[in-house]
């Protein structure tokens, strides 16, 4: 496995870029971007080989990645990634938030999927290069942001059943807009009755089969005009997970806050993280317990239920307005965004983009 001090033997060297986008493409592409299907010039990718660690890093044009048709990941999935965000500061700057968060959530997944860690030093400088490098494609959109998304996957040609001994570690850019296209106040979930994660498996992991998993339920949720699904534990308890690949909290009328524990089951979101801080900070009774479904419709239907929002980095803050299920329908308070979820959104985003004090030291600054 590669250590701390691997990365620093590693530079990674600059490639020329043959042909990169025409400055008015690349106008005409970030003007409304979306999210997720824009992408930047430039990837970054470093090679893994056990017995020599990490090595051969390039800042070069993003384009295919060659890859053999027996490739383990093909065959037995072991790929990992991350999602973080650079964002356009007050002062004019660019900076990444909490990106040593992301850094060592990274990890835990490479020791889950029994895959190698990446340096963090290596992690962190892989991210600020390629931000720098392609820091003309962020979006003039309100809300914009360059999404990162680090990943690595078994590259080894070999059928055997057992980690593969060579990986790819990769980052590439996409210029964002908003997460939700949908224009309302809130958004809409259904209650799924498949389940997204079992406790030993690989919930808290950021792994691509989790995500795989949850596309039959999450097409299921927009079949019936809703814009996510709630996943709730695989023992049939009825206790709340998650809300697709988001964390949910829930706000009550006498101020207190609860979101779901992390039990393994449930990624440890590093937006959830930030929040859990803040909300403490502000003095609000913030508990990290369970709660069912059933409780949830109870408590909405009797007012005791003021607010539900979900959080992430893709989707920031959102607030949840409306549930229903085969077996619940219930709007939570006004079905749209609560003062609660409204302030905590607006202090988290005022730190990322640097209208704010950053007590915590959760911003980076780039050049």
């Amino acid at each position: 496995m590669a250590t701390l001090a691997d990365s620093a033997t590693i530079e990674i060297a600059r490639l020329p870029h043959p042909a990169p986008t025409a400055v008015e493409a690349r106008e005409a592409l970030i003007a409304d971007p979306g999210f997720g299907k824009v992408f930047t010039d430039h990837m970054i990718v470093v090679d893994y080989d056990e017995g020599t660690g990490w090595h051969n890093a390039t800042l070069g044009p993003r384009g295919p990645i060659p890859l053999d048709p027996a490739a383990s990941v093909l065959h037995y999935a072991q790929e990992i990634f991350e999602g973080m965000k650079a964002y356009r500061m007050a002062d004019g700057s660019m900076g990444l938030f909490r990106a040593d968060q992301n850094a060592q959530r990274f990890n835990a997944s490479a020791r889950r999927l029994a895959m190698p860690e990446v340096p963090e030093e290596l992690f962190t400088a892989a991210v600020r290069q390629l931000v720098e490098a392609d820091a003309e494609w962020f979006p003039p959109v309100a809300g914009g942001s360059l999404y990162i998304r680090p990943f690595m996957f078994a590259t080894e040609p070999f059928l055997g059943v057992r980690p593969a001994k060579q990986y790819k570690f990769v980052v590439i850019l996409s210029p964002a807009g908003n997460y939700f296209k949908s224009g309302a106040p809130a958004v809409s979930v259904w209650v799924s009755e498949y389940t997204r994660a079992a406790p030993g498996g690989t919930g808290a992991a950021k792994c691509g089969g989790n995500y795989a998993a949850s596309l039959v339920p999450t097409g299921e949720a927009f079949a019936k005009g809703h814009d996510q699904v709630v996943f709730l534990d695989a023992a049939g308890n009825g206790w709340i997970e998650e809300l697709g690949g988001m964390n949910l909290f829930f706000v009550f009328d006498d101020g207190s806050i609860i979101t779901p524990p992390l039990t393994g089951t449930i990624l440890p979101g590093i937006t959830r993280d930030s929040l859990l801080t803040l909300a403490r900070a502000e003095g609000l009774n913030i508990r990290e317990e369970k709660y069912a479904i059933d409780q949830w419709q109870e408590d909405a239907k009797s007012g005791r239920l003021v607010e539900t929002f979900a959080c992430g980095t893709a989707a920031v803050v959102t607030p949840v307005g409306h549930v229903e299920g085969r077996k619940h329908d219930f709007t939570i308070g006004t079905g749209g965004p609560g003062q609660v979820t409204s302030m905590l959104r607006d202090k988290l985003v005022a730190i990322q983009r640097g209208s704010a004090p950053d007590p915590h030291g959760w911003v980076t600054k780039l050049s």
